[in-house]
């Protein structure tokens, strides 16, 4: 695999050597909060990640929860894109990049507890810029849907430089 792979090719080597060993699920999140630095502050732990497929959870912790107790309005958006972006990018092609547009989410039921996002999606063969809409469902420990995203990711090949450098 070259140095030029798709990012969320290399995640997915990566966690497909890593995750069977012990302590090798937490070792990836660790190196995908360093990748992702934002996306690591809610403390993520991905649980399932495959081509067109990730379950990522956020811990009941009080860096995650908003004043009335609850986790937070944008912990669950953090989550729900992550996941949407392990499905997404981990089939892309060598030379095709991810970047989101748009993002909204229903706040269902108060989010407490261990929240678990999962997304799903059907990966397209990408032949130019076109955008793709990724759902995520915010989980609770009962497996009840607590806030639903659609995140749109605009998917194509890098724009050409005009300036001449990289």
């Amino acid at each position: 695999m070259s140095h030029r792979s798709a990012l969320g090719t290399r995640l997915l080597l990566l966690w497909r050597t890593l995750s069977p060993l012990p302590g090798g699920q937490w070792l990836f999140a660790q190196i995908f909060s360093t990748i992702v630095p934002y996306s690591g502050t809610v403390g993520p732990r991905i649980r399932l990640f495959e081509p067109g497929h990730a379950r990522v959870e956020i811990p009941d912790r009080r860096s995650n929860r908003q004043h009335l107790g609850s986790v937070h309005a944008i912990a669950l958006m953090n989550v729900a894109e992550m996941a949407s972006g392990l499905a997404m990018m981990s089939g892309l092609p060598e030379g095709i990049r991810g970047i989101v547009t748009k993002i909204s989410i229903e706040y269902l039921k108060k989010a407490r507890g261990t929240i678990t996002a999962v997304s799903r999606v059907t990966l397209p063969e990408v032949t130019g810029a076109q955008d793709v809409d990724v759902i995520s469902e915010c989980l609770d420990l009962e497996n009840v849907v607590v806030a639903r995203a659609t995140v749109r990711w605009r998917l194509g090949p890098p724009a050409p430089t005009t300036s001449g450098r990289a």
